[in-house]
C-alpha cells in the first residue's frame, strides 16, 4: 500500500478543512491534511492507498457525486499526485 501525497489549490481553506471527513472516507487510511505556511490557497494531502490504480481512474474522471463533494469543498484543479517510491 503506497503512500501518496496530494496538492492544489482550495478556494478556501477554512472551508476546506471542513471536508476532512469526506476526504478520508473517499482517499485510505492515516489521512493527513496540511495547509501552506505562507497563509496561501495551497493544500496537501498524504493518504496510504490501498488501490492506487482505482484512485487516480477516480480523479482522473470523478463521479458526479465526487465531484459536487470537491466543489463543495472548493478544491481547484488540477491535482497533482505523488506516489511513495
Amino acid at each position: 500500500m503506497p503512500k501518496v501525497v496530494f496538492t492544489h489549490a482550495v478556494v478556501d481553506v477554512d472551508r476546506w478543512l471542513k471536508g476532512k471527513a469526506d476526504r478520508a472516507a473517499a482517499l485510505g487510511r492515516n489521512v493527513v491534511d496540511y495547509v501552506a505556511e505562507d497563509g496561501g490557497n495551497n493544500i496537501a494531502i498524504t493518504a496510504d492507498v490501498d488501490d492506487f490504480a482505482a484512485l487516480q481512474a477516480l480523479l482522473a474522471a470523478p463521479p458526479s457525486d465526487m465531484q459536487a463533494l470537491m466543489d463543495e469543498h472548493g478544491v481547484v484543479p488540477p491535482i497533482a499526485t505523488y506516489v511513495e517510491a
